[in-house]
């Protein structure tokens, strides 16, 4: 999707406060020189402001101007701050706030999903494994593809404040599994664990679905701890691309 003006001016202030170029606490520039910088209005420099408070990254005052908030006030359910926070660079803290955020959810949402999962429910999170095994087999997004698969888990959970938290996840959720699948054949691996998830939903048995999710969750934080520890550090995650499984 191409942005307009105030999308690319968000999208430029928003990524430079999460990437650290202004620090906590710090004043960003006023809007005359915002304006000259980018090449905008002050209407387009005053609208990004706006959408830079609601994210909680930034607050206004009379005589203070625009100042920084710390990470722990911004909002993490917001799938921009997600995206400027991976182009910039994960965190382990950022990484392991995720996986516990997964392990609090998704067991609770499987075990609703394995008892009220309806026949169009399990057909959509079949149609997303499958996905996901042609992607491992011959290449494609399998990324994509394991996230419409726990989207549908949680969606099949019928409850509407899970399903409305799906909505926010799934950037969340996205960003695990960019990291966790560039391990060498982690899709192709990590197959049998969504299946076993699947068939304890198919068999109505929450308990089965719930110790399935969190086999499923410890294998993916062990991915992503290889990864880390390859690399030496957290990487940058980039925009999904076709991938295919050695």
């Amino acid at each position: 999707m191409i942005k307009n003006v105030h999308g690319n001016t968000v999208d430029h202030l928003g990524a430079a406060i999460v990437a650290g170029h202004y620090a906590a606490g710090a004043v960003v520039p006023p809007e005359p020189m915002l304006c000259e910088e980018l090449g905008v209005s002050r209407t387009v420099v005053r609208e990004a402001i706006k959408s830079l408070i609601a994210k909680g990254l930034v607050s206004t005052g009379p005589k203070v101007g625009t100042r920084v908030l710390s990470e722990d006030q911004w909002n993490w359910f917001d799938p921009d701050v997600i995206a400027w926070k991976s182009k910039a660079g994960l965190t382990r803290d950022f990484l392991r706030d995720l996986q516990d955020l997964r392990r609090v959810m998704e067991p609770a949402a499987v075990r609703l999903a394995a008892e009220r999962a309806t026949r169009e429910d399990l057909a959509e999170i079949e149609a997303a494994f499958a996905g996901m095994r042609k992607a491992a087999a011959e290449g494609g997004d399998y990324v994509a593809c394991d996230l419409r698969f726990h989207q549908g888990l949680l969606r099949a959970s019928h409850n509407r404040m899970i399903v409305q938290m799906s909505k926010v996840l799934s950037a969340l959720l996205r960003t695990s599994f960019e990291i966790s699948t560039t391990r060498e054949d982690g899709p192709r691996q990590s197959l049998p664990l969504h299946r076993a998830v699947l068939d304890a939903v198919i068999a109505q048995d929450p308990a089965g679905a719930e110790r399935a999710i969190l086999v499923l969750i410890a294998g993916a934080n062990e991915d992503i701890e290889r990864v880390l520890a390859s690399r030496g550090g957290a990487p940058a995650t980039r925009p999904p691309a076709l991938r295919k499984a050695a």
